[in-house]
């Protein structure tokens, strides 16, 4: 259960209200943060937000105990000098936007602003998301518990060594849903073409990949060991394990590349 108090007390800003601040307000809300305590900063607020009892667009409180920054990084420049007089104190920053480092947070509001990264992921939207989370110098271990406490509320968490390892986060969890969802279209596509309808096609590669994720994560055996308890010898799973399992042109080098190129890109963009 997270410890609210603090924030209850002294307020929580959250500055952009689309998807995935929209999930985390519902989240905190449902565990029991005050409506009252959250500032809402956002230029087009749904419905939604509007109705949930949070005070939007209004004066910041003087002292929140966290600002979370949830606004796109090209909307930055015109979102941040609003929080500027919180900046040097005790408020912490908690940024989830993508391809921002923390220097960037630390030259705009202070070297000694306490400033944390993270790195969730769309199944947020669901309460299945997994957000990796960084602080810097000025962060205690009290605002990091906070931090996993407010974005365990969309799913679980995990916290890095240093900054470096989130453009690795980023090639696997940050952008790995979207490689799930072309696995489901690609294996829907392989389905039709051996004759199966292509609703039906869509709908066993959904199940499949859904249901083997659950499993995956609530089994005590490893994926690996997963997989061969579903492989029979010279069976039909392991004619199909032979040509993805390739190790020129299956999914280990594929994948290998492919989670190599979104790391390398999140390097560029934090330049």
């Amino acid at each position: 259960m997270m410890d609210i108090s603090d924030v209850n007390t002294r307020g929580l800003v959250l500055l952009g209200c689309g998807k995935m601040g929209s999930a985390l307000l519902e989240g905190w809300l449902a565990r029991g943060i005050a409506a009252s305590s959250v500032t809402v900063l956002d230029p087009k607020p749904s419905d939604w937000v509007k109705s949930q009892g949070v005070h939007v667009n209004t004066d910041l409180p003087d002292n929140p105990a966290i600002v979370l920054i949830a606004v796109k990084p090209q909307m930055m420049g015109d979102a941040l000098p609003r929080l500027l007089p919180l900046g040097q104190g005790d408020t912490v920053f908690l940024s989830i936007a993508a391809g921002t480092p923390i220097r960037h947070f630390e030259e705009v509001f202070g070297a000694t602003t306490p400033v944390i990264r993270s790195m969730p992921n769309t199944p947020a939207a669901v309460g299945k998301g997994i957000t990796a989370i960084v602080g810097n110098a000025n962060a205690t271990p009290q605002n990091l518990a906070l931090a996993e406490a407010l974005l365990s509320a969309v799913g679980q968490t995990v916290m890095l060594e240093n900054e470096d390892q989130i453009d690795a986060v980023t090639g696997v969890s940050g952008s790995g849903p979207a490689y799930v969802f072309h696995l489901i279209e690609t294996l829907a596509a392989a389905g039709q073409a051996q004759g199966l309808p292509a609703e039906m096609a869509l709908q066993l590669a959904k199940a499949t990949v859904a249901g083997a994720g659950a499993l995956a994560e609530s089994s005590d055996e490893s994926p690996s060991q997963l997989r061969v308890n579903v492989t029979s010898p010279a069976g039909t799973t392991a004619a199909a394990l032979e040509v993805l399992m390739d190790p020129d042109t299956g999914f280990p080098p594929l994948l290998e590349r492919a989670v190599k190129a979104a790391a390398d890109r999140g390097r560029e963009l934090a330049k």
